[in-house]
């Protein structure tokens, strides 16, 4: 299982578009910093018969606490099956808090650090790329509620695809 951490806000991810010869696009959005955080691990099957995503989204930072209640939260969705994390280092993933309570769930979850600032191995990275380029792509709405349903919209698109989870792993020149 891959971890990360991304987020979402009222700007616009601007990407290029087609217009009308003449007609410049313009994005008209409210200047706001509205922010959601989002958590996702990508969940490889052991041997690569399946892959989905898990995935919060929550206003605010993720810091170990709300890290620990994610995690607590995909070891139910996952029925309890042995883990192993592979994550990036991401201070809230080396607080002692986190190191404490990762030693307490030895049962089920072994931790795997990614290389220092290595985002090329992160198929999770991916994930962040799609949504962005697809149902985020030029999206200027009023408010976050509504960029937040997209958003979740298009990581459930994500999520349910199988082949595009494993492509995601693929294209990081990872393999199980």
């Amino acid at each position: 299982m891959f971890q990360d951490e991304s987020g979402v806000s009222l700007l616009p991810s601007v990407r290029a578009t087609w217009a009308p010869r003449g007609h410049t696009p313009v994005l008209r959005h409210r200047f706001a910093w509205k922010r959601l955080s989002i958590a996702g691990a990508l969940v490889y099957e052991p041997d690569g018969s399946d892959a989905h995503l898990v995935f919060q989204l929550r206003p605010g930072a993720y810091n170990d606490e709300t890290l620990i209640e994610f995690l607590t939260d995909l070891d139910h969705l996952e029925q309890h099956r042995p883990v192993v994390l592979i994550w990036d280092g991401l201070p809230s993933h080396r607080s002692r808090r986190m190191l404490d309570w990762v030693a307490s769930q030895r049962d089920w979850l072994s931790i795997a650090p990614l290389p220092g600032y290595a985002p090329d191995v992160n198929p999770t990275e991916q994930v962040w790329g799609s949504l962005k380029s697809k149902e985020l792509a030029n999206l200027c709405l009023d408010t976050i509620d509504e960029t937040a349903g997209v958003a979740e919209d298009g990581l459930t698109r994500i999520g349910s695809d199988a082949p595009l989870c494993l492509a995601f792993l693929r294209h990081c020149g990872l393999r199980l």
